[in-house]
């Protein structure tokens, strides 16, 4: 529950910062304004669930309970509200990534986790999010390169983390993981966004973990030994 005007401001992504900046009610409520900024994003992922990204602004105000020109007072368009959408998927994807990895035990066990997980939602338990972040993907990137460049850097950071961690200790030997990160982030996507619509292999982890050894020897590590 937020408590505060600042906790809203530092723990609030940056679609909803963008989606109250918008609002004329941000001198009089900030957090009423962040507030009804996510209760139209999360009516919009619903309503991906059921309709794809062909529904309509109205078919939204009515998911959402909320009136037309309250959702163009945080949103100027439909794309806005998308992006915002994307950028929440992937944050929260992320965000989840990270906790579920917190009890593995070093860097390198952490990075197969991130890696070889990736594919895991494509098992139909994320519905048709994966459809919606492939098909939206590269559109919304022309739109909304800066913003979707960090969206996705979410992803990346977690992988950089850990490869400095593995640096440290002498478990890999990544020369730049920041670039390593990055390339590594965009094999990942790709793959993602191939088996969002191709045909999903049999068995989506064993898939990750072929994903995964790729990414070792490039990270300068090596499997062990059977």
């Amino acid at each position: 529950m937020v408590t505060s005007d600042s906790s809203v401001t530092r723990d609030s992504p940056a679609w909803a910062d963008r989606a109250a900046a918008r609002s004329r009610s941000v001198q009089r409520s900030r957090i009423r304004s962040i507030e009804q900024a996510q209760t139209i994003v999360a009516a919009a992922r619903r309503l991906l669930e059921t309709e794809g990204s062909g529904f309509t602004t109205q078919q939204l105000s009515k998911e959402a309970g909320i009136a037309l020109q309250t959702f163009y007072r945080h949103f100027a368009s439909k794309d806005q509200l998308l992006l915002a959408v994307f950028e929440d998927f992937l944050i929260e994807a992320s965000a989840r990534l990270a906790e579920a990895a917190m009890q593995l035990p070093d860097p390198v066990s952490r990075l197969r986790f991130y890696i070889s997980s990736a594919l895991h939602s494509l098992d139909g338990a994320q519905g048709a999010a994966p459809k919606f972040v492939t098909a939206e993907h590269w559109r919304l990137y022309q739109l909304f390169p800066t913003e979707m460049a960090g969206a996705n850097q979410s992803f990346a950071d977690l992988i950089e983390q850990e490869l400095r961690n593995a640096n440290q200790q002498n478990l890999l030997h990544s020369a730049d993981p920041a670039a390593d990160a990055w390339l590594a982030t965009k094999l990942v996507m790709s793959v993602y966004h191939h088996y969002a619509f191709a045909p999903s292999p049999a068995d989506t982890g064993d898939f990750g973990e072929r994903l995964w050894s790729f990414c070792l020897a490039a990270f300068g590590g090596h499997l062990p030994e059977r």
